[in-house]
C-alpha cells in the first residue's frame, strides 16, 4: 500500500480487495424486489464507503484532494470519488458550526464511514430527534425516509483531534433531490422545501 499525502490520526479500517468503482458479482447478480429504487442494499453501501475510506488512506485519490492538504476551514467541502448509474461515492470534509439542516435523500439510500475526527447526527425517530456521535471507523446507513441533520462533532465530544473530520458517503441511486424539514411546536415533522441537487449532505464547496 503506497503512502498518501493525506496525514490523519491512526485508526485502522478494514481492508478490502475491491476498489470503490467496482461492484462484485454477488451484488450485480443479486435479484432485489422491484419496489426498491436500487438493487444495492445498505450493507453494500457500507462496504463501498469502507473501501472508499481505505482507498483515500492509501493515496489513490490524492489527485482529488485540496492542494497541499489544506482543507477549507470555513465551509464543508466534497469531491466525488466515483460514480456510475447505480451509485456515487463522495469524500466530505466537515468544519465546526456548519450543519446540513434536517433533510432526507429523496429516493436514494445512503451510507457513510467516518475516516477521521467525529460527526454528530440528529435523527428524527418519528416523535423526536435522537442524537449520536460517530467517530473514526464508525459507519451508518440511511434507508429511504431517513431524516437527519449532520455536523462535525463539537470539541471534546470524543478523545483525539477533530481536524480534519472526514467521511466517505455512498448514495444509490445517485442523489437527484433532497427535502428539508423542521420540527413543529406540536412535535411533528414538517417539510419546508425540496431541492434538486446531486451534492451530498446539502450544499458543499
Amino acid at each position: 500500500m503506497r503512502s498518501s499525502a493525506l496525514t490523519l490520526p491512526t485508526r485502522s479500517l478494514a481492508s478490502h480487495a475491491s476498489a470503490t468503482s467496482r461492484l462484485s458479482a454477488d451484488i450485480t447478480d443479486r435479484p432485489v424486489a422491484s419496489a426498491l429504487p436500487t438493487r444495492l442494499r445498505p450493507a453494500d453501501l457500507l462496504r463501498l464507503t469502507d473501501e472508499g475510506a481505505e482507498d483515500v488512506l492509501a493515496g489513490r485519490y490524492d489527485h482529488l484532494l485540496p492542494p497541499g492538504g489544506a482543507w477549507p476551514p470555513q465551509e464543508r467541502w466534497a469531491t466525488r470519488l466515483s460514480a456510475d448509474e447505480e451509485v456515487d461515492v463522495w469524500l466530505i470534509s466537515w468544519v465546526p458550526d456548519r450543519s446540513t439542516e434536517l433533510h432526507d435523500h429523496a429516493g436514494s439510500l445512503g451510507a457513510l464511514t467516518v475516516l477521521s475526527g467525529a460527526l454528530s447526527e440528529f435523527r428524527w425517530n418519528g416523535s423526536e430527534l435522537r442524537q449520536r456521535t460517530l467517530s473514526a471507523g464508525d459507519q451508518a446507513s440511511f434507508p429511504l425516509g431517513w431524516v437527519h441533520d449532520v455536523s462535525r462533532a463539537p470539541d471534546g465530544a470524543v478523545a483525539g483531534p477533530l481536524d480534519p473530520t472526514l467521511s466517505v458517503h455512498a448514495y444509490s441511486p445517485p442523489l437527484t433531490a433532497m427535502s428539508y424539514y423542521e420540527v413543529t411546536g406540536h412535535g411533528t415533522l414538517r417539510r419546508s422545501r425540496t431541492v434538486l441537487t446531486d451534492q451530498p449532505e446539502g450544499d458543499v464547496n
